[in-house]
């Protein structure tokens, strides 16, 4: 069973890889026809993550509060209408608690957002 997870393992990581090398010829040969070939830096990799990242921490306490309130409203839905929240195929829950991740995430780009100007 293991063997089979690495074979599609594999398999996917190699179609990612080839498709990967066939955009990036595709887009090089796009800008050396649109003229753009002189311009030393246009094809570099982007910067790091880390650069890019500057407060992990804030992100990730912010996501972790906004999981914690998501499952409070949980709970505290539960109170009133127990069959509306709980049982297998009850799918409120998970999109509770997908908007409050969600919202942590939006709260942190809002942050960063206004930091930067």
């Amino acid at each position: 069973m293991n063997t089979e997870f690495l074979i599609v393992g594999i398999v996917f990581f190699s179609i990612f890889h080839i498709l990967k090398l066939i955009s990036g010829h595709l887009l090089k040969r796009k800008l050396i026809k649109a003229g753009q070939y002189d311009r030393p830096g246009i094809l570099d990799e982007p910067k790091s993550s880390e650069e890019l990242d500057r407060f992990p921490s804030l992100k990730w306490g912010l996501v972790a509060l906004m999981t914690g309130l998501g499952f409070i409203v949980i709970d505290t839905l539960k109170l009133f209408d127990r069959e509306w929240i709980s049982g297998q195929d009850a799918v409120l829950p998970l999109g509770i608690l997908l908007v409050f991740v969600s919202a942590g995430f939006l709260i942190y780009f809002f942050i960063m957002n206004g930091r930067k100007k």
